[in-house]
């Protein structure tokens, strides 16, 4: 694993958790049929990668405020995700063992967010 000196997203449970979550995603995703690659399956990456990727702007930035704005951005991926995710059950292009699963990991991140933004508006 990478050193977290100077990266402090390293060690929010938050973003290790969306980053396990995008790895399992990626591996589903290779099961979605090929004329979906530029279509939903790019949404569903472009979302999911959001996630974490606010989480480390946002802890790197130099006060409370603004983290807690990019949090309020990464739980708004998170609701786009949720509705893609919907979308590839409904489709069929995920069976519901698998939607399940992912959908439970999203909202378990979902939660961490939640509770992450409610400790820090409490410091405020």
């Amino acid at each position: 694993m990478v050193s977290s000196e100077g990266k402090p997203h390293r060690k929010l449970k938050v973003w290790q958790a969306s980053m396990d979550f995008v790895a399992e995603l990626y591996k589903e995703l290779e099961k979605f049929p090929a004329q979906e690659r530029f279509g939903l399956t790019a949404q569903l990456q472009r979302a999911a990668i959001s996630i974490p990727s606010n989480i480390a702007e946002g802890a790197a930035r130099k006060n409370t405020r603004e983290l807690v704005q990019f949090l309020h951005i990464a739980r708004g991926s998170l609701s786009e995700l949720d509705t893609q995710l919907e979308i590839c059950l409904r489709v069929r292009h995920l069976e519901r063992t698998a939607y399940d699963r992912l959908a439970g990991k999203l909202d378990e991140i979902g939660r961490m967010l939640n509770g992450l933004i409610k400790s820090l508006a409490n410091r405020r």
